[in-house]
């Protein structure tokens, strides 16, 4: 067993070191609230896209703003951090929940262009509906390996930060020098595996490295997750039509 593991093993308030019914019940916890967290994104997106008018709303705010999308850049990884202060950190519940319930808008809200351009491509929500059950199979098997495997994937931690400011980075050029460099297809098939990493990543934490009252912080980290991977497969299936 690697030290990592170990050490994570020997604090006595991680999920790990209690028995087994407790566990159990922290898992189940956190993937209800999960569930909840996804059920309720995807609410909130049908009701914005049926908002008539919604397309020329949004495209007509982007276009009008210099820059727009790095200034939404910004203001999402700023309301992320927000929200995973909240539930991570906060003593009360009615906090936790306010920052679980704060990265389900904040993630709505950033992707709904994308899923406005994807329904216009297609005509209908097909393809946001095949991009989404190719997420969930992608989830359910990263979650089986994760569980199955009993390994601490700490580990992944350093690494995934490194490519996710590389990744930041590339998206920074491109908004500001299109011309100069193009994101299509590999990059994000290169999103997709970073993904994965942060689910197998955020699976982990769950058992190792959360305490047994942040299962609603352990639900916001794999929502996140599980976001970022539904934004890159969706982009692959627009990049292929």
């Amino acid at each position: 067993m690697d030290n990592s593991s170990t050490n994570s093993y020997a604090n006595p308030y991680t999920v790990a070191a209690q028995p087994v019914d407790v566990r159990v019940a922290f898992i189940r916890k956190t993937y209800a609230h999960l569930a909840g967290a996804i059920a309720a994104f995807a609410l909130l997106e049908a009701l914005l896209m049926s908002i008539p008018g919604i397309s020329n709303t949004v495209f007509g705010l982007l276009n009008a703003i210099p820059y727009s999308w790095a200034i939404v850049m910004v203001l999402f990884m700023v309301t992320s951090s927000i929200a995973d202060k909240w539930a991570r950190g906060a003593t009360t519940k009615s906090t936790q929940y306010l920052g679980l319930s704060l990265g389900i808008v904040v993630w709505a809200l950033v992707m709904l262009p994308m899923l406005l351009i994807a329904q216009s491509m297609s005509g209908d929500n097909t393809m946001i509906m095949k991009a989404g059950g190719v997420t969930i199979a992608l989830f359910l098997a990263l979650t089986f390996i994760a569980f199955t495997t009993k390994k601490d994937f700490s580990f992944l931690g350093g690494m995934l930060k490194i490519v996710g400011f590389i990744a930041i980075g590339l998206i920074a050029l491109n908004i500001f020098f299109p011309s100069a460099i193009t994101l299509g297809l590999w990059f994000s098939v290169a999103m997709v595996v970073f993904a994965a990493g942060t689910i197998l990543y955020s699976t982990s934490n769950i058992i190792h490295h959360y305490n047994t009252n942040q299962y609603v912080a352990a639900a916001l980290g794999l929502f996140a997750s599980v976001a970022l991977l539904f934004w890159y497969v969706l982009r692959i299936f627009m990049n292929r039509d």
